[in-house]
């Protein structure tokens, strides 16, 4: 083996370049091994938690729907079906909204009031025996903000939206880029240098027949903080990550309830029927100036086709348990996602403490031969702090660090 790069050494050696090669794969392997282990507990339970609540808030969805569509089975019968294709429309944008899409609240409020303007004129504010036209419909529904059938209730409606969902879908993100993050340094790309500091720590003790020899603690640390430089520059960002995530945590309750706010949304449409109901005479000559009088056709409104009894049972059960369960849960991952606020600021310690050093007071290898103790200098931990590392020479930030960073500090000022 004199044609070694890493593993050379004054004794003989029973290593080839070849050999050298594949200790230096396996080097890698088993840093890439040992860092998934690592984060693998913490990975578990901001998937497991983000997963819980994307499942509930989908529940909550269903159940604040059918709350309305049995509002208007039991109070408003002879427009339950047309009402119920708007309603159903509706809770599908609270749930796109809530899951990432770019909509926003007042849009799909107004949205849902001025499709519901047609169907209460139709058959509360001036009904007919037959049904009115299409382009009439469409006539309502362009004047809906004009003619303020339901007063303040859309108004109210879309604060009481805004305040109680953006929160709960920051969450979400907040919690996916969590994953995110830990996807992403868990499979780091090492640099030239660090993978021979590696293979050096770990393989080139094989070469002299030292298979039992573990690392010195300093030595090992030296070597990760080499390594692990750009993801310890996560650690600053990462402890305000959590503490953001718990103010934001703390924050969802009262105004910002969501839960209270989607299963009450239905009281807040019965709002708007009764106030339109209540100014029907009124309603009708506003129309009359600006669709003219009603043009109408043959009727066709079916009864109530909502089966109240398919979801129901599951859903009172869900609602019965939910009371306390979506604050309380949410309490209880932030106590257990604290104990990972210094996660990356002592993964370096961590990797050495649990799996790679020898234990103190043990002959150790040094990268050069086992003693009893490790004599170099051990550096801190970060981009900084490696300028005088012995074991592995540090250029500049990885890239794909950089740029989870910047997700970071984006999500915190969100």
């Amino acid at each position: 083996g004199v044609d070694l790069q890493v593993c050379t050494s004054k004794n003989p050696t029973c290593c080839t370049k070849k050999m050298e090669e594949r200790y230096q794969t396996a080097a890698k392997q088993d840093i890439q091994q040992v860092l998934q282990t690592s984060s693998a507990t913490l990975k578990f339970l901001i998937s497991r938690h983000a997963a819980a609540f994307q499942e509930t808030f989908e529940m909550l969805i269903r159940l604040a729907e059918n709350y309305t569509s049995t509002l208007f089975c039991n109070a408003y019968r002879n427009m339950a079906a047309e009402a119920a294709v708007h309603v159903r429309e509706f809770f599908t944008d609270v749930g796109l909204f809530l899951f990432g899409t770019d909509i926003s609240t007042e849009e799909f409020v107004n949205r849902f009031f001025d499709t519901l303007f047609p169907v209460v004129y139709n058959h509360v504010i001036n009904p007919g025996s037959t049904d009115i036209s299409l382009e009439y419909a469409e006539c309502l529904r362009v004047a809906r903000r004009d003619i303020r059938p339901f007063g303040n209730v859309p108004i109210k409606a879309i604060g009481q939206m805004g305040r109680a969902l953006l929160p709960s879908r920051t969450f979400l993100q907040a919690l996916n880029l969590g994953i995110e993050v830990i996807n992403t340094t868990d499979h780091l790309h090492f640099s030239k240098d660090c993978s021979r500091a590696l293979l050096r720590m770990q393989y080139c003790p094989h070469c002299q027949g030292l298979t039992l020899s573990k690392p010195c603690m300093g030595y090992c640390l030296n070597v990760i903080r080499g390594c692990l430089a750009d993801v310890a520059e996560v650690d600053l960002h990462w402890r305000r990550y959590i503490q953001s995530l718990e103010e934001l945590s703390r924050a969802m309750s009262g105004a910002y309830d969501m839960e209270h706010m989607l299963l009450n949304f239905h009281s807040l449409v019965n709002d708007a029927l009764v106030q339109a109901q209540s100014n029907g005479p009124e309603l009708s000559e506003q129309v009359n100036k600006i669709c003219g009088p009603p043009v109408r056709k043959p009727k066709e409104s079916p009864g109530c086709s909502f089966d109240q009894n398919k979801d129901n049972q599951g859903l009172k059960m869900f609602s019965r348990d939910n009371e306390e369960t979506l604050a309380n849960r949410r309490k209880e991952f932030i106590s257990h996602l604290r104990l990972y606020r210094a996660f990356y600021g002592g993964l370096a310690d961590q990797l050495c403490g649990n799996e790679l050093a020898a234990a103190d007071g043990l002959p150790c290898w040094n990268g050069e031969d086992v003693v009893t103790s490790y004599t170099h200098r051990v550096v801190g931990s970060g981009i900084k702090a490696q300028s005088a590392n012995p074991e592995v020479k540090v250029k500049g930030t990885d890239p794909v660090i950089s740029q989870i960073i910047d997700k970071l500090k984006h999500v915190i000022q969100v």
